[in-house]
């Protein structure tokens, strides 16, 4: 069992505020707005939002890479600035700045040896690691060598190396080609199901349906909503149902969205009935092939939140 699994809340943010000067004329930019955020143990919590939200600057404070100006962060029940809080993380960044004379096994194993591993365990480790992410080809190159999707991979098995009970992750499909893409998705599942609690960023939003269990939506420093992604998708209410079929009529009620041939897609509103669209299809002389309901997406829901919020903050 992970250690975490142990306790409730691996991470807890009340009330955190934080500001940046760009310049020493100019008054403070916020970043973060009393920001408060639980992450459950054994979840997958996705942090979205557009650029700027406040995405990298609450992984930051998290970490206790940065101090916040106000509020209390608690990381693994401790202080985050805590080097026994931060042994139990794996971290992957946005935008990491290895060492580029390092190869990608003196990478992973180093981040080993710093989390106290000796040193049969971190090689076999980063062996491991490195073959699972697919570049046990590239492990002695040098980084410098690395694509950008190459050092994404060594980041993560670096991030993995201790076996952390808590795993973040900054925008971690960042510069992954499709397959890298899967395979990442993949492993970040395997995270959850051995019981590692995994908290990443992103601003991809499909990546965030189909990995977590909740969203917290960030927008301007602020959280907008957080979201249950198992009750949208049993709760997502219907947007319009969608008709494809073979004919030239016109069904009462629909909309044409498209026509190929004898083809038509046809868009029915909301709260049409399914037997009545079919009843519709049939009276217009309609061959129906495909009717199905288009319902609420992360998408959907991502933008009305925000569109909510700075309504409200207007």
């Amino acid at each position: 069992m992970k250690a975490s699994q142990g306790l409730a809340i691996p991470l807890r943010l009340r009330g955190v505020t934080k500001s940046y000067k760009t310049h020493f004329w100019q008054r403070p930019a916020v970043s973060l707005a009393g920001l408060d955020l639980e992450l459950r143990a054994g979840e997958i919590l996705g942090l979205l939002g557009p650029n700027g939200a406040g995405k990298t600057t609450t992984i930051k404070l998290s970490l206790g890479l940065i101090f916040p100006d106000a509020g209390t962060i608690e990381l693994m029940g401790e202080r985050p600035w805590q080097r026994s809080s931060r042994a139990r993380v794996g971290y992957l960044p946005e935008n990491a700045n290895f060492p580029d004379d390092l190869t990608g096994r003196e990478l992973v194993e180093f981040a080993g040896e710093v989390h106290g591993l000796d040193r049969p365990t971190r090689r076999r480790r980063a062996a491991e690691l490195l073959d699972r992410l697919g570049i046990a080809h590239a492990a002695d190159r040098t980084l410098r060598k690395y694509s950008k999707g190459m050092a994404q991979r060594a980041g993560m098995a670096r991030a993995l190396v201790a076996s952390p009970d808590l795993v973040i992750l900054d925008e971690p499909m960042s510069g992954l080609d499709p397959v890298g893409r899967r395979e990442f998705r993949d492993l970040i599942l395997e995270l959850k199901r051995d019981g590692t609690t995994v908290l990443f960023a992103s601003h991809v939003l499909s990546d965030a349906e189909m990995l977590c269990d909740r969203v917290a939506i960030l927008d301007h420093g602020r959280l907008a909503a957080v979201e249950d992604l198992g009750a949208l998708a049993r709760d997502r209410r219907v947007l319009f149902w969608e008709l494809e079929a073979e004919g030239e009529g016109a069904p009462a009620g629909g909309e044409l969205v498209a026509r190929r041939g004898a083809l038509a897609l046809w868009r029915f509103p909301a709260g049409a009935d399914f037997d009545g669209i079919v009843r519709a299809a049939g009276a217009a002389g309609l061959r129906p092939l495909r009717l199905e309901p288009r319902r609420e997406t992360l998408e959907d829901l991502f933008l009305r939140t925000l569109g909510r919020a700075r309504e409200a903050s207007a």
